[in-house]
């Protein structure tokens, strides 16, 4: 990919060697690089770079890894004043915390921060040097001591388990590049006879792959291989990097043969005249789901299509070394490739050159795989797919899903696909036309068009084989055509026993198809075998039941199924045999076209969803029969009901639907302000305060329906737990909108909630909006007496240098003056929030706001880090210097006292 660059600082001397690796820690109030050189790890403040902080404990190192998470971290904050407070049995609280694993000699160091504070750094032995760090989760490190050894490291317990994999089994293919190599060359074979490196990458939150023995193994959190089948490589990759869900690796010149990498881009390309290898690194792309190659790249990398990048590559022995400009540390970070020709010629004046690799769509990904048959790929590749980024994922999946049951039967395997196609829900028409003639009659299919059938793509068919077609099939005798017409309406009445009810058990039904389709595979014609049958023996065998009898077995099945649930969903609206019979017609009498085109069908065969879809077509000039259509589909099947309103075919007046709907159920109306907007993107201010007040009468009249439960006799405490869980659901939804909606009114909904006399974290937050932090911190403490929530405020506002850089010392204000009487002892919270928070909180003010008998003891922590602030660390350097500079004048002085007269005697 061609781009401009431009530089926008350089910054010299930072070391004195060589940077050997760069990493970044990212702090709530400071962002530090991590500078890895001379064995030396280094902290620098990316602002500034000055003032450098080594690592002292980290010496000799040769790696290092950085890992962020939110964890719930529970406070060990316990002194002697709070034992047994119940305020010491706190909660646990979110954190980010970020670990920076170095790898020294034989051991490893482990430097932590939690919320942008230092935490003290642990260390544990190794019995090798780790020479590549992959984090895995918070808790999951796996390490690379060398080519061979490798060992997954659990930071809770400090302990490393060696890992162990499978002997390598040399395959045919590898045995017969192997034996191409006698003929190989120079810098051909520099690639394969070059020591390997040790190679590991995090492929998942459970899993890492290693490079072992030029393989590639997947493996667990147990230190075990978890996939049955590794990589073959045809030599150790160079590098190795994971973007999701592909696998990148450079392999070294002279290991890839021209054809592979020629199949793996373009089947057509001609490789006779070529030589036998590729002479140039390659970088090879593999999907990690299938551990199959996707693209194969090979150097000089160029815009045009593959064939003319391996013909290029074939015809000139440039070549250049490829390496990662930076670690892969994240599933979805870019990849950026260094090359540089080895020529050094080549290299003084070109230079390098960094490639940036781009992947395709995820649409276009997955039909890719979709258009080559792979469903199963296609489904794999679509659950790692998140909604947001690919809208249409539910239908695609259904889709998929449907094609991949067909690749299922295709291959026999006729339970798995009917039971997709009943969890799907398919179409029964289209079921049907996968079996053979003499089953399905008219709406059989030919296998080469099944997959169009079900929405894939055409088949592409010589003209000369439609021909052909077409001349056989006006060639049939007239015999076979009356054993058509025989056949066809058995099979059509096999449809029609599933859309009409008919009398007697379902016992009987069944018995009577399975009867009817016996007698249709008795009738087909057998292949018929010139030469006579061997005698061997005349004991008769015992007759093995083939592929035919286990699909129609399978159909059985899939057809008893839909029987009972088509007949009851019919039902439920009202449509049955004797109110239809006379606008339908039977299924024997409709067209293939009107079969395969449900729900397009008559009316007796739609189902309730379908039905609804009529509904959703009618535009705004018939709004009022589509409010009084939906009231009684309501009253059976909200959910059916309200998706009438969010069609995307018309938009409905907004107002009007919100105001009908919270006539029917307020829920249903805001759940309905909830789509409009978070899915419509609305706007409008006058629909975010209703929404809000929405939330805020369902709140209130749910806690009024618990306390009225809670004061009857004999009340049910399944009920009175049902109303509660409904009242914390909806009164954390108002919290949630609250604190992220920037939208609606603040006054208007804090003049609302002023009315009521409880909801006071509601209120706290709509007071910390209008920016009265001081009186929302007083409700959590006085009134609510949740002094963690208290913090989760502060923290969540607090930013330096704006007017929150003392919203910490608001609250520890409010804790040791309180303007209430209170019967609480709020020094312990006090206490606690110095120790957790001492870095943001002023040393002065802190010192004068402390009760005299509070101890230097009790608050030692906060002291220690308070003499460490450069404003002491100066202050009593100055003052000792100057008390050293006035000790040598005095001694000086005194020296200058003492006076000698040197004579001639004297000397």
């Amino acid at each position: 990919m061609h781009a401009e660059l431009s530089l926008v600082e350089v910054k010299k001397g930072l070391t004195r060697r060589s940077i050997e690796q760069l990493g970044f820690v990212k702090h709530l109030d400071l962002n530090l690089l991590v500078v890895l050189s001379e064995g030396n790890v280094t902290l620098f403040p990316l602002s500034t770079f000055s003032q450098p902080t080594p690592l002292q404990k980290a010496k000799a190192a040769f790696s290092f890894a950085v890992h962020s998470s939110v964890q719930d971290i529970a406070s060990d904050v316990k002194s002697e004043y709070s034992a047994g407070d119940s305020f010491a049995k706190s909660k646990p609280i979110p954190m980010l915390v970020t670990q920076l694993l170095i790898g020294c000699r034989r051991k490893v160091v482990i430097y932590s921060w939690r919320d942008g504070e230092a935490q003290e750094p642990k260390e544990a032995p190794l019995p090798h040097s780790a020479r590549i760090i992959s984090f895995l989760n918070d808790d999951t490190v796996c390490f690379a001591y060398s080519p061979t050894e490798y060992a997954m490291f659990t930071i809770s317990t400090m302990t490393a388990v060696d890992i162990s994999t499978p002997l390598p089994i040399t395959s045919s293919t590898s045995a017969g590049a192997m034996g191409a190599l006698s003929g190989l060359t120079g810098y051909m074979t520099l690639g394969l006879g070059a020591k390997p490196k040790p190679a590991s990458v995090r492929i998942s939150e459970k899993e890492a792959l290693i490079s072992k023995d030029g393989q590639g193994h997947a493996i667990g959190e147990d230190a075990k291989v978890s996939r049955p089948t590794p990589i073959e490589w045809p030599a150790p990759p160079e590098e190795l990097a994971y973007i999701k869900p592909y696998i990148f690796s450079v392999l070294p010149p002279g290991c890839i043969p021209i054809q592979a990498a020629a199949d793996s881009s373009n089947p057509n390309v001609a490789t006779q005249s070529q030589p036998n290898f590729i002479p140039s690194s390659v970088l090879q792309i593999r999907s990690s789901l299938s551990l199959l190659t996707t693209q194969t790249i090979p150097f000089p990398f160029t815009p045009s299509d593959s064939t003319s990048s391996l013909s290029a590559t074939a015809g000139t022995a440039s070549n250049a070394t490829i390496r990662l400009l930076t670690p892969i540390t994240t599933e979805k970070a870019p990849l950026y490739l260094v090359t540089t020709p080895t020529d050094r010629t080549a290299a003084s004046t070109e230079g390098s050159t960094i490639w940036h690799v781009k992947m395709k769509s995820w649409a276009e990904q997955i039909d890719e795989l979709v258009q080559t048959g792979q469903y199963a790929d296609a489904l794999a590749l679509l659950e790692t797919v998140d909604e947001a980024l690919l809208p249409d994922k539910e239908i695609r999946r259904t889709k998929i899903r449907a094609l991949n049951a067909v690749s299922d039967f295709r291959v026999a395997k006729f339970d798995a696909a009917i039971d997709t196609f009943i969890d799907l829900d398919f179409n029964p028409a289209k079921v049907v036309a996968l079996y053979p003639e003499q089953v399905a009659g008219r709406l059989s299919v030919p296998q080469d068009e099944w997959i169009h059938l079900y929405g894939g793509p055409k088949p592409i068919t010589a003209d000369d084989n439609s021909m052909k077609s077409t001349s056989e099939n006006a060639d049939k005798t007239e015999d076979d055509a009356k054993t058509e017409s025989q056949e066809t309406p058995a099979a059509a009445g096999l449809l029609d026993s599933l859309a009409n009810p008919v009398t007697g058990s379902l016992r009987g039904r069944l018995g009577t198809g399975l009867a009817t389709v016996n007698a249709l595979i008795r009738s087909a014609p057998t292949k018929e075998d010139p030469s006579p049958p061997p005698i061997t023996s005349t004991k008769p065998k015992r007759p093995v039941p083939d592929d035919l009898h286990r699909s129609i077995e399978a159909l059985l099945r899939y057809l008893s199924d839909r029987r009972p649930k088509l007949g009851k969903a019919l039902e439920s609206v009202g449509i049955t045999p004797k109110n239809q019979s006379h606008a339908t017609s039977r299924l024997s009498e409709a067209s293939v076209e009107e079969l395969f085109a449900l729900p397009n069908a008559p009316l007796a065969v739609l189902t309730p969803e379908q039905l609804l879809r009529c509904a959703q077509k009618l535009g705004p000039e018939h709004l009022q029969l589509v409010f009084e259509a939906s009231r009684w589909i309501f009253a059976t099947d909200q959910h059916m009901a309200f998706n009438i309103f969010t069609s995307e075919d018309v938009d409905l007046p907004r107002q009007d639907v919100a105001i009908f709907l919270a006539s029917i159920d307020p829920k249903i109306s805001a759940r309905y302000l909830e789509y409009v907007i978070e899915e419509r993107n609305e706007q409008s201010s006058a629909f975010h305060d209703r929404l809000a007040e929405l939330y805020f009468s369902m709140t209130v009249s749910a806690k009024k329906r618990g306390d009225e439960r809670e004061q009857s006799d004999g009340s049910c405490m399944v009920i009175l737990m049902y109303i509660l869980e409904t009242h914390h659901e909806i009164y954390s939804k108002l919290l949630q909108f609250i604190r992220s909606n920037d939208i609606y009114s603040v006054d208007r909904l804090y003049g609302t909630l002023s009315s009521t006399e409880d909801l006071y974290e509601a209120r706290a937050l709509l007071l910390g909006r209008l920016g009265r932090h001081h009186q929302a911190l007083e409700i959590y403490v006085y009134q609510m007496q949740d002094y963690l929530k208290a913090e989760e405020y502060c923290k969540g506002v607090y930013e330096t240098g704006t007017e929150t850089k003392d919203v910490f010392l608001t609250l520890l204000r409010i804790y040791l003056r309180p303007t209430v009487s209170t019967n609480e002892n709020l020094l312990t919270p006090a206490l606690d929030l110095i120790s957790r928070h001492n870095s943001r909180l002023d040393v002065v003010e802190t010192l004068q706001l402390l009760p005299p008998l509070v101890t230097a003891q009790d608050i030692r922590g906060f002291l220690v880090e308070a003499l460490r602030a450069p404003i002491f660390d100066t202050s009593v350097v100055r003052h000792i210097s100057k008390a050293r500079n006035d000790q040598l004048s005095r001694k000086l002085m005194l020296l200058q006292t003492k006076r000698v007269k040197v004579t001639d005697s004297r000397m």
